[in-house]
């Protein structure tokens, strides 16, 4: 990647144009999924995307749009690319937090195993 391109940055609206995702949507993945999507930010509090940043989009996307998963389940598969990741490109490493197991699936809430 030439210098231009690593220092290339785009607005939300040029994301929202060339991903097909709507910027309020963009703006919720950003808290879901603070971990793995954080676009840098102007002195006046723009958001600025990398390109980096534009391909995490496009897997959001992918995940939930084709794969059908859950925010849970995205927040999963995130950080198993993450990891997988890490190995490949030392300058990665520690750049995203792990994920922890998060709440009990739906089908355990409210079940007592006490209970006959």
């Amino acid at each position: 990647m030439n210098g231009i391109s690593r220092t290339l940055m785009l607005t939300i609206d040029q994301i929202s144009q060339l991903t097909g995702v709507r910027k309020s949507t963009l703006r919720y993945w950003e808290k879901s999924f603070e971990d793995f999507l954080k676009p840098a930010r102007t002195p006046s509090n723009r958001r600025k995307y990398s390109l980096e940043d534009l391909d995490r989009v496009k897997i959001i996307k992918q995940l939930l749009e084709h794969e059908h998963l859950t925010t849970y389940g995205v927040r999963l598969r995130l950080g198993e690319l993450e990891a997988a990741t890490q190995g490949d490109n030392p300058r990665r490493q520690g750049r995203f937090k792990k994920i922890g197991p998060g709440p009990a699936p739906p089908s355990s809430i409210g079940k007592d195993s006490s209970i006959q």
